[in-house]
């Protein structure tokens, strides 16, 4: 038994149909994972499958095995979302094919950190030339990509060639890959959903920005329905707790499984809003078969969740294959993202890739006309200031943002190093009042005071004989939360600048 606490991984593949995915993951873990009986029946994934597999000293893999056939593009997308890592499988016997490099390109477009290649099949190839063959032209594919220093390695599903060596590549990758971040507002894009019968609705996906423990409550979005965590399991074990990065299954009490499907999200309550307008940066594939319209209409594969968008440009007509631009997406049916969360863009008709992106601003205030020189600055200064940037914007902007939005905005570890710069320039304000932590711009602080003030003298010169005014009259005219409005009194106080009688 191991001497460290396991480290959750989740792995997902890619590749070409019938290139050997399924197999290979099976080979490797003991536990095929192909569910359906027509996958059995026809020896090919239509839908995602999941195995499990122990690495020592500590780490315990998640596969998420994905169709490669292009018929079902679309769950191979709900199934790729906060992996670690991918294995992309291309076939001895038939080398590079159409799907080998679109699913290479949407685990770029995702950004998918690291990963491995796998040569399946190789006792199908003719002979060691057509392996090196192969071999090269994959290492072709590959130049330019993430995936162009990654090992390269020959088995065999069938006869267990290349299948240790495989395992320890696997091992010494992820050992090296870092924890997810946490930054306490957890969420579960929904992948299955299913009654298990003695426990009731049960929801799988991969945990991301959070944790989770049973007993905790939970909201299912976008419809908002509570409910609670009945049981967790992580690779087919219970658990109590779950940290970010881990692939769980969830026992759900208080709701039935036919009110959630693939997309939602469980999520803590309160820690987000759906949308159905959001800011985004986009890049087009190279290999996109035509340029993207203003206004044309794209199906958005976001996490798990699949839903028709318009793409409204702006500041041009079109966006040509390799291009990049910001854009705002208007959606038919509310979605659950978050600042830098990536997505896939895809033709409805005929079929085929387009573009990925990532979210710049999940709530924008406004709907944009295409010549918004305003906007398309704003969001181009985002796109190159990421998360950072959408931070400052919005408090700029005279947003008061609580403890859980900046820990959602701002990414690890850098936090706390962004605020306490912050702070000491000057420009940011933290107010602490009522057991929260509020943050507040400099500029809009004192704007506040001042409006407080003009407030008070204009009530004074109306109604002179009176000793002063009703805190709840001002707080109203201002606008703010009683701990905010609470705190700007105390503070104002504190400068002599106003006299407040009564508790504050």
């Amino acid at each position: 038994m191991s001497q460290h606490a396991p480290r959750y991984r989740v792995v997902c593949t890619a590749g070409h149909v019938d290139h050997g995915k399924s197999r290979l993951v099976a080979a490797l873990t003991g536990t095929h994972p192909d569910r359906l009986p027509e996958e059995r029946r026809r020896d090919m994934s239509i839908d995602l499958g999941f195995a499990y597999l122990s690495l020592p000293p500590d780490l315990e893999v998640a596969f998420v095995d994905v169709p490669g056939h292009r018929d079902f593009i679309e769950n191979m997308l709900a199934g790729v979302g906060g992996v670690h890592a991918a294995l992309l499988v291309v076939a001895a016997d038939e080398g590079v094919m159409p799907q080998t490099q679109e699913h290479l390109a949407i685990l770029e477009m995702l950004q998918i950190p690291q990963g491995l290649v796998a040569l399946t099949k190789i006792d199908l190839a003719p002979d060691a030339e057509w392996l090196e063959a192969v071999e090269e032209e994959v290492r072709d594919l590959l130049q330019g990509t993430f995936l162009q220093d990654a090992p390269l390695l020959r088995v065999s599903a069938q006869t267990g060639e290349g299948l240790p060596a495989l395992r320890g590549a696997l091992a010494r990758l992820l050992q090296n890959v870092p924890p997810s971040p946490n930054t306490g507002r957890p969420r579960l894009a929904v992948d299955r959903v299913f009654a298990r019968p003695g426990f009731g609705t049960v929801v799988t996906g991969t945990l991301i920005d959070g944790a989770l423990q049973v007993g905790d409550p939970v909201e299912v979005l976008p419809a908002g329905a509570a409910a609670r965590i009945r049981g967790m399991q992580a690779h087919g074990r219970p658990i109590q707790q779950a940290q970010p990065g881990m692939r769980l299954a969830l026992n759900l009490a208080g709701i039935p499984h036919h009110a959630l499907q693939r997309g939602d999200v469980v999520a803590a309550p309160g820690a987000y809003r759906p949308t159905t307008r959001i800011d985004v940066h986009l890049r087009m594939w190279d290999r996109a078969p035509a340029p993207l319209p203003h206004m044309a209409w794209v199906k958005l594969f976001v996490w798990s969740a699949e839903v028709m968008a318009r793409v409204r440009l702006l500041g041009r007509d079109t966006l040509a294959p390799g291009e990049e631009a910001v854009a705002q997406l208007e959606l038919t049916r509310p979605v659950v993202v978050a600042p830098g969360d990536r997505f896939i863009l895809r033709r409805p008709s005929p079929d085929a890739l387009l573009a990925g992106g990532r979210v710049l601003d999940p709530h924008p205030r406004f709907k944009y006309r295409k010549g918004d020189r305003k906007a398309r600055e704003r969001l181009q200064h985002l796109a190159r200031m990421g998360q950072v940037g959408l931070w400052r914007r919005r408090l700029e902007a005279g947003e008061v943002l609580g403890e859980a939005e900046v820990t959602a905005l701002l990414p690890m570890p850098e936090r706390e190093a962004i605020l306490a710069q912050a702070l000491q320039e000057g420009w940011l304000q933290r107010i602490d009042a009522g057991g929260r932590a509020f943050y507040v711009a400099s500029t809009y602080w004192e704007q506040w005071q001042q409006r407080a003030l003009a407030a008070l003298r204009a009530f004074h010169q109306e109604h002179p004989a009176r000793p002063g005014m009703p805190k709840a009259t001002l707080r109203t005219h201002l606008g703010l939360e009683k701990p905010l409005f609470d705190a700007l009194l105390q503070a104002m106080a504190a400068q002599g600048r106003v006299r407040v009688q009564g508790s504050v």
